[in-house]
């Protein structure tokens, strides 16, 4: 395991800058994400500190050893880093076996024969390919050539390794079954590990710690569940997985709660406060859809709206709904099990709801989070 540093990490291409004073620490044996978007800087950085890119300005080191000094001219090429790296292609050398795969970093590091077949068994044999140890890797499914992937990064024993969206070519379920392998594979040979993706349940299932990007510079860093629960702008927010976010005045607070009055509506929602708000500030109120409940006309009104259903999708052990409530567009995700037999919105009905103010989260507005000012997207709910 190896500890990573990086300071004043920039990168420029011409005058745009894809990373811009990246400072991080990845401790030995973490597994931290860098989550975002295209186009936010993860895989740069990622590429950075593997030794792929040469960043304009910083510093990086590993362990005890400086890989990166760009202002003493110090940089140490991605083959000297004792690192592994499994790509989002998987980069297999199409006219090598599976186990030739395998062995190639060893047979480069100058691994003798016997000891090199012998780790390559012990490779194979982790990430369950060991009956195909002689098949050209061309013959094989998206999901074993994955595996190769990793048994390769993992062959000469690098103290980190690095994941540049490796599981992106892959269907749904066999997503999930390759994330937690990678993860087992992670705790296993205790190394550490950075990972890339853009999928926020990836990042949130397999991480120790996740580093949320936007335009070249870390937004917010912290463990899944500070993300997931307190996200600390809209920004944020809605990379997480809140699919309602809109904006108002604080129209009260109280003990760490909230009142924000939606613009334009007389909707009042109540929410977490995650940073000192005042009274007559600009806020957003975020709350994803699975913390909208039905409720009766007597509940308190606070969090309490009626919207017309629009649309309704019935997904077995859950339904989604797109209503709408004083003009506006609201996600609601409700569980079937807590509906009554028959029970199910249908479009057109109007009903009553409430958010649950424990689980909302208000967050302090400026100028540059215009651009979150409801529900993003027509696409399926996830809680």
């Amino acid at each position: 395991m190896t500890e990573v540093l990086a300071t004043g990490l920039t990168k420029k291409y011409g005058t745009k800058s894809a990373l811009r004073r990246i400072d991080l620490r990845v401790e030995s044996g973490q597994f931290v994400t860098l989550l975002g978007p295209s186009g936010c800087g993860k895989t740069t950085t990622l590429r950075c500190l593997a030794g792929l890119e040469r960043p304009t300005t910083g510093r990086i080191t590993m362990g005890e050893r400086i890989v990166v000094d760009i202002e003493r001219r110090t940089f140490v090429p991605a083959d000297k880093r004792h690192v592994g790296m499994v790509f989002q292609s998987y980069a297999l050398w199409p006219h090598l076996t599976v186990a030739e795969n395998v062995a190639y970093p060893l047979k480069v590091a100058g691994v003798s024969g016997g000891d090199r077949r012998a780790r390559v068994r012990e490779m194979l044999a982790a990430v369950g390919l060991s009956e195909l140890e002689t098949r050209p890797v061309t013959a094989l499914s998206g999901g074993q050539q994955q595996r190769v992937a990793r048994a390769r990064a993992l062959a000469a024993r690098p103290g980190i390794i690095f994941f540049d969206e490796p599981l992106s070519n892959l269907d749904s379920k066999l997503r999930y079954q390759m994330g937690q392998q990678v993860r087992a594979l992670h705790t296993q040979f205790e190394t550490t590990s950075i990972y890339v993706t853009h999928d926020q349940e990836e990042a949130i299932t397999l991480s120790d710690r996740i580093i949320v990007m936007n335009d070249g510079a870390i937004v917010q860093d912290g463990r899944p569940e500070e993300l997931f629960d307190r996200p600390n702008s809209p920004y944020v927010a809605d990379f997480m997985g809140f699919q309602n976010i809109l904006p108002g005045i604080v129209a009260s607070v109280k003990d760490g709660v909230a009142d924000v009055r939606v613009d334009d509506t007389a909707m009042v929602v109540a929410g977490a406060v995650t940073s000192d708000v005042r009274t007559g500030d600009r806020a957003d109120i975020a709350f994803r859809g699975v913390h909208v409940k039905p409720v009766r006309e007597s509940a308190t009104a606070a969090g309490r709206f009626r919207a017309t259903v629009e649309r309704t999708t019935y997904l077995g052990t859950a339904v989604n709904l797109l209503v709408r409530a004083d003009g506006l567009p609201l996600r609601v995700r409700l569980e079937t099990s807590d509906l009554a037999a028959g029970e199910i919105p249908l479009d057109g009905e109007t009903w009553t709801f409430q958010v649950n103010p424990a689980r909302a989260v208000v967050l302090p507005r400026d100028s540059a989070d215009d651009r979150y000012q409801t529900t993003m997207t027509d696409a399926v709910v996830t809680p």
